[in-house]
């Protein structure tokens, strides 16, 4: 199952308030006292676990203190669930959108409740991974990033919400830049690695719905590991260059031949490592397959999309030096960033 735990100290949220809130929000909530738990994977938004008697929902709301402009946006979020929900229906259905502080701090969205087995550092109660399971595993993601890139999005909101007309140029420029404004410590290789991608921007293709943090712990599967129950964290997605999702799988995705400092620097490596599962090559032969995408330049995406994830590291690592969160699994977001640009210049440069 999903890790879920008793609330963070400092993390609180006001249970009278906020039960009274949905109360007037939610027709037929059954009787009984709101409880809340946290859902203690994730290092961006906040999202907790909700229950009153045999009902259940998810609440995300913005982490603590400051946050960087146009991130952890709310109702962007919800309005995009709103709109994919009936096309693609492992994005879960958004009950509620509120924007006013005096309920939980901030604005938050309330959506239902997905279950099923999460997939992260090992397989649950001690399965054991078989070449099988990881094999049907890599398949059910490739299958699922596929399905998602051709969701027929036009004349959805959307559409409204996105520019899919330079974004490429958009994402390498924007990201840059925020990673100049998260900037803690010198790192030799940045201005290399973003000069780099700055000279060598590609042309896009077509553009598609792309979720642009898509992984495996954003996944949850049935007990058997056969099907998909539900896809989360939709905050980036966007419409956009589908291989620039690809490529931030890519990113996430591990493998067995990866450097140590790689596959260790965040902790307890992903299960993807074991050896069992896909490599990013045969992942990305899968996906070109399966979609019929052109994915001869995917080098460009897979070193930008590392690039991007050290970024988000490295914004996460500034609120955590800065006091802005006392949250201590954040440390460790520092060094990392580091091992990340290093791995996107030596990606970058690599013959």
């Amino acid at each position: 199952m999903s890790q879920i735990i008793p609330v963070r100290a400092g993390e609180e949220l006001d249970l009278v308030t906020l039960e009274a809130f949905l109360r007037s929000e939610l027709a037929s909530l059954p009787s009984g006292r709101l409880q809340i738990k946290q859902f203690g994977t994730g290092a961006s938004n906040l999202t907790y676990a909700l229950k009153i008697g045999e009902w259940e929902a998810v609440l995300r709301r913005p982490p603590l203190g400051p946050v960087a402009a146009k991130a952890h946006d709310m109702e962007r979020e919800f309005s995009i669930l709103k709109a994919l929900h009936p096309l693609f229906p492992l994005a879960p259905k958004p009950y509620l959108f509120n924007d006013n502080p005096s309920i939980v701090g901030s604005p938050f969205f309330v959506m239902e409740r997905r279950h099923g087995i999460l997939v992260d550092t090992e397989l649950p109660g001690g399965m054991d991974c078989t070449d099988e399971i990881g094999s049907a595993l890599s398949e059910k993601m490739v299958e699922t990033l596929v399905k998602l890139h051709a969701v027929p999005y036009r004349g959805t909101v959307l559409e409204q919400i996105s520019k899919p007309e330079g974004f490429m140029e958009r994402q390498v420029h924007g990201w840059i830049v925020r990673y100049h404004k998260a900037k803690t410590d010198e790192i030799y290789e940045v201005e290399l690695l973003t000069k780099w991608l700055q000279n060598n921007l590609p042309v896009s293709g077509e553009p598609a719905v792309i979720h642009y943090d898509y992984k495996l712990n954003n996944s949850l599967f049935t007990s058997d590991l056969k099907e998909m129950t539900g896809l989360f964290d939709w905050e980036m997605t966007t419409i956009g260059d589908p291989l620039a999702d690809l490529g931030a799988a890519m990113s996430y995705w591990m493998e067995e031949d990866d450097s140590e400092p790689l596959k260790y620097g965040m902790g307890k490596p992903s299960i993807t490592t074991n050896g069992k599962f896909y490599t990013r090559e045969q992942f990305i032969e899968s996906y070109a397959r399966k979609s019929g995408r052109d994915v001869s330049n995917i080098h460009y995406y897979t070193t930008f999309a590392t690039f991007k994830l050290a970024v988000i590291c490295q914004q996460i690592y500034y609120r955590f030096k800065k006091g802005q969160t006392n949250d201590q699994r954040f440390a460790r977001f520092g060094p990392f960033t580091e091992i990340l640009i290093q791995h996107a210049f030596s990606m970058a440069h690599k013959d």
